[in-house]
């Protein structure tokens, strides 16, 4: 079996209504798709991870220009040949950001291609699962410009309770005084058993994280995400142990070298490697590694379409709890709510959320259809 063509398909929508976070406004959604076919007519789907703020198009003009002349007529089974090959390619003007972004989608949409050749799912290639199910905590709680907070806001969270949610992640980075107040009147208004964290995308210096760390520990948020801007793992390090809550970060980190730092160095509770953006199926299994090594925890970051929310879920299904035991902790998937068309639509609704609960899927590959027809019709390149 050989690759025969790649395809980048960057789509994007605008949304009805704009929304802010700590770093800025969106204005729309986008995503970009890899499409990989073989010649034995398998074709492999991955999707590289566009944040909020990040055009789909600088992903693309990597797989275009740099990384589809060396996967043609290429063997899919040789995907960690590839995968090094591609970051070696890169590495004089990328080693993060975007360039492995590009590499993650196709890494992504290689594993898909092998599953489907040998009917099975990526887990069950990658070491099994370690579970059949998951918890996921709902990721939303962005402002609007017509907003009022925080009474949308308990709105907000009853809405995902009704749904079934036992577990919740607030925006917050709007200031300290207003954050700390936010994550109390939350806790007040959702009760003691459901799990808040909260995200402040980066908003905070040491100093002010040390405030909202120690005067919202009376509200139990199980943990704060980037409190601190992505590169500061000294500032991390001396925010850790300022608390009992559990301090994340790391979706803006790539590859095993990237973590390793971070790991090494003790900076972090909980690492959140993002499937969609620190290197795919094959990289990410190696960060794994490096934190069951360092006894850290991974949550992973999970912030796309529907392709890298399923992709996701059998990365989750091979992680083992860190340490391993009969009242473990278990890892839980980031399960965005805010508006985007691409989560179901895209993927046929393939993902099922029951009785609180996200299924893993055991179909081939990724284990969904994608729907190429909302590729078409949402495609911006």
């Amino acid at each position: 079996m050989k690759i025969t063509n790649v395809h980048a398909h960057a789509i994007s929508v605008p949304l009805e209504e704009a929304f802010y976070f700590s770093q800025g406004w969106v204005h729309q959604r986008s995503s970009l798709i890899v499409e990989i076919e073989t010649d034995a007519g398998i074709t492999g789907w991955g999707e590289c991870l566009c944040h909020g703020l990040q055009p789909p198009q600088i992903a693309a003009a990597f797989i275009e220009n740099a990384f589809k002349p060396l996967l043609l007529n290429r063997d899919p089974f040789d995907v960690e040949v590839i995968w090094e090959q591609m970051y070696n390619l890169s590495r004089p003007y990328g080693q993060g950001g975007s360039a492995v972004n590009a590499i993650s989608g196709i890494d992504i949409a290689i594993w898909d291609i092998i599953g489907k050749s040998l009917n099975k799912p990526i887990h069950a290639l990658i070491g099994g699962a370690f579970r059949s199910e998951i918890q996921p905590y709902a990721t939303g709680f962005y402002r609007t410009k017509a907003g009022h907070y925080p009474q949308d806001s308990y709105a907000e969270a009853q809405a995902y309770i009704n749904k079934g949610f036992r577990a919740m992640k607030l925006k917050i980075g709007f200031g300290v005084d207003e954050d700390i107040a936010f994550i109390h009147q939350m806790r007040e208004k959702v009760g003691p058993d459901i799990r808040l964290m909260a995200d402040a995308n980066g908003a905070y210096s040491v100093g002010s994280a040390r405030r909202i760390i120690r005067e919202t520990e009376s509200a139990k948020p199980y943990f704060l995400e980037e409190l601190l801007a992505p590169e500061d793992l000294e500032g991390y390090k001396q925010i850790r142990n300022q608390g009992s809550t559990y301090i994340a970060a790391g979706e803006q980190v790539f590859g095993k070298r990237g973590y390793q730092p971070w790991l090494s160095q003790n900076a972090l509770d909980i690492i959140q490697p993002d499937l969609c953006s620190s290197g795919g199926i094959t990289e990410c299994k190696k960060i794994a590694a490096l934190a069951q090594a360092h006894e850290t925890r991974i949550i992973p970051h999970v912030w796309g379409s529907g392709i890298g929310i399923a992709a996701s879920l059998q990365f989750i299904a091979s992680l083992p709890p860190s340490p391993l035991g009969l009242f473990a902790e278990e890892p839980m998937l980031e399960f965005d709510q805010s508006d985007h068309p691409f989560r179901k639509d895209l993927i046929n609704d393939g993902i099922s959320f029951s009785d609180g609960m996200v299924q893993i899927s055991k179909e081939p590959g990724i284990g969904v259809e994608v729907n190429r027809s909302i590729i078409e019709s949402f495609k911006i390149n």
